[in-house]
């Protein structure tokens, strides 16, 4: 197996980035990975779990993740609106519009928001994987695929799951490498509402979680430890990535040996 695609999502819960190459950070996360954060009056993260209105915002970013362009799904790109990431009052201006309510944009450059804190390394997965699921759901494309789950790592020249290989058994660390950069693999991923919904309009998939542990059950390689399912609607791999990996670098091509 190698390593495949690289994804960063700046923003929590907004568009992603493909990258050839992301250094770590002190934090253990991917350089510019989920940094930024929408925030409520209140303090709580408004992202994809709570409203799927968060589905209908495109975004793109420049190269140094310093500015964005959004706009609305269905209204299209000639409704872009431009905004820098250091000043961000007009930009959370224009959420707050969106949104109903009034929101701020948080900044953590180093560890930045992760779901699992403890697990807060980036998430990974496999095109195999991505494709079995298409042929679960043929209503599906790919890419839809990609979105839905948006893991930051995608392996290639493996089977389906292969990336479940990645964790080990309950209460285990497992140790493996891409590239030079060391990682603990924690555990299989347990999945949200967010994959269920269509990635621009928000609208559910009917039985999608239903028929998802279904089949994920009955698809189950053997290299794959059941003791870590206490369900199966569980997808991609959570990991860590140690302090003494600040600064190394990933790479599309890199091996990846467990």
């Amino acid at each position: 197996m190698q390593l495949g695609k690289i994804q960063i999502f700046p923003i929590k819960s907004l568009d992603g980035i493909s990258v050839d190459e992301i250094r770590i950070t002190s934090g253990g996360i991917l350089e510019n990975d989920r940094v930024y954060a929408i925030f409520d009056e209140a303090g709580r993260v408004v992202n994809g779990k709570r409203t799927n209105r968060i589905h209908q915002l495109r975004s793109v970013f420049d190269d140094q993740v310093k500015e964005i362009s959004v706009w609305q799904t269905g209204k299209g790109e000639g409704s872009r609106a431009h905004f820098c990431l250091a000043e961000p009052s007009a930009f959370e201006k224009w959420l707050g519009d969106f949104f109903g309510f009034d929101v701020t944009l948080g900044h953590e450059p180093e560890k930045g928001f992760p779901d699992d804190t403890t697990a807060s390394g980036p998430t990974i997965t496999s095109d195999a994987s991505l494709l079995e699921i298409k042929k679960w759901f043929p209503e599906l494309t790919l890419e839809s695929s990609r979105r839905r789950f948006r893991a930051n790592l995608e392996l290639t020249g493996g089977a389906p799951f292969c990336e479940d290989q990645l964790f080990g058994a309950p209460e285990e660390l497992k140790p493996f490498r891409i590239g030079t950069v060391n990682f603990c693999g924690h555990n299989p991923c347990q999945r949200c509402v967010v994959p269920t919904r269509d990635p621009d309009s928000g609208e559910g998939l009917s039985n999608f979680q239903k028929k998802f542990m279904e089949l994920r059950k009955q698809y189950l390689p053997g290299w794959s430890d059941a003791r870590r399912f206490n369900h199966f609607y569980r997808f991609a791999v959570n990991t860590s990535i140690p302090a003494g990996e600040a600064g190394k670098l990933l790479r599309v091509g890199d091996p990846v040996e467990s």
